[in-house]
């Protein structure tokens, strides 16, 4: 397993899809050899030397710390890494829609997790999209939006829920009426409750809801608070003076206004009767 690069820089910045490419070597996929980082670094583009929110080094103490504690299990490590990533890095949406910081992150600052968390015991190899991919397939990318997605207001806990099924993230992270918080919430609550279990079950209601969504405003259905920019703003203010994640409990997200609760119960119910009738392969009728 490689280790960091020798040169990990000390702040974010970032690295264009094209200079990227360079340092996908064959090595680096097969986890065997990793780039200097010193060629790397002469490539980005720097952020803002004043927004401490672009300080490497908290980054890199929470990845060593889940390569640590999840060091048996690889995949439970998402559940842990996603809302501390998320709280530690605060972002607007707009800013985290720009590849390009995810490739610094997985490229220059954190390419030995992105091995240790993807490298495939089928294949050998770590897909190149871990690295440098869409949102819901890059290592860092895909927790930070499941995270901002699946948090209830300033709650991380529905984030532990949703990322601790790599099923339900894969599949829903494509949907583009997940940015319904109500929609984001029932389906977290279907999961806790045991009501959907499996990845042919998560598929199949995945099916279903994104059918009905179709025909099917669920706005009207399940009515949403509307979101307060200025709590976000100021939450990502306090960036500059926040300490470190806690390690053993949760942190807190931007301090906005839960989902209603009688959204939740009436998209829960719903999608359950969506799935009771849904075709899952392997489900007997009445089942």
């Amino acid at each position: 397993m490689i280790t960091p690069p020798h040169h990990v820089p000390e702040r974010l910045a970032l690295l264009s899809h094209s200079a990227a490419d360079a340092f996908l070597t064959e090595g680096l996929l097969k986890g065997e050899q990793v780039h200097s980082g010193i060629d790397l670094a002469k490539t980005v583009q720097p952020l803002s030397e004043d927004d401490a929110r672009w300080a490497v080094e908290p980054i890199r103490g929470l990845v060593e710390d889940a390569m640590f504690a999840f060091e048996k299990e690889h995949t439970k490590a998402d559940a842990w890494l996603a809302p501390r990533l998320h709280a530690t890095l605060r972002l607007t949406r707009r800013e985290a829609a720009d590849r390009r910081l995810w490739n610094h992150l997985a490229l220059a600052v954190a390419p030995d997790y992105v091995v240790w968390r993807h490298l495939s015991e089928t294949t050998g190899r770590v897909a190149a999209a871990r690295f440098q991919g869409p949102a819901d397939r890059q290592c860092f990318s895909r927790l930070w939006w499941a995270a901002e997605l699946f948090r209830n207001g300033p709650d991380y806990e529905p984030v532990e829920v949703a990322c601790g099924n790599q099923d339900l993230i894969h599949t829903v992270l494509r949907m583009d009426m997940i940015d319904h918080r109500p929609t984001a919430q029932a389906l977290v609550r279907l999961l806790k409750d045991g009501k959907v279990t499996t990845g042919r079950e998560i598929n199949g209601l995945s099916v279903a809801v994104n059918a009905a969504g179709a025909t099917l405003i669920y706005d009207v259905l399940a009515p949403d608070e509307p979101r307060d920019p200025v709590r976000l703003r100021d939450w990502i203010e306090e960036a500059q003076t926040a300490p470190p994640v806690a390690r053993h409990v949760l942190p807190e997200g931007p301090d906005e206004t839960p989902v209603p609760e009688r959204s939740v119960t009436t998209l829960t119910e719903y999608f359950t009767e969506l799935f009771d009738a849904a075709p899952i392969r392997g489900r007997r009728i009445g089942e």
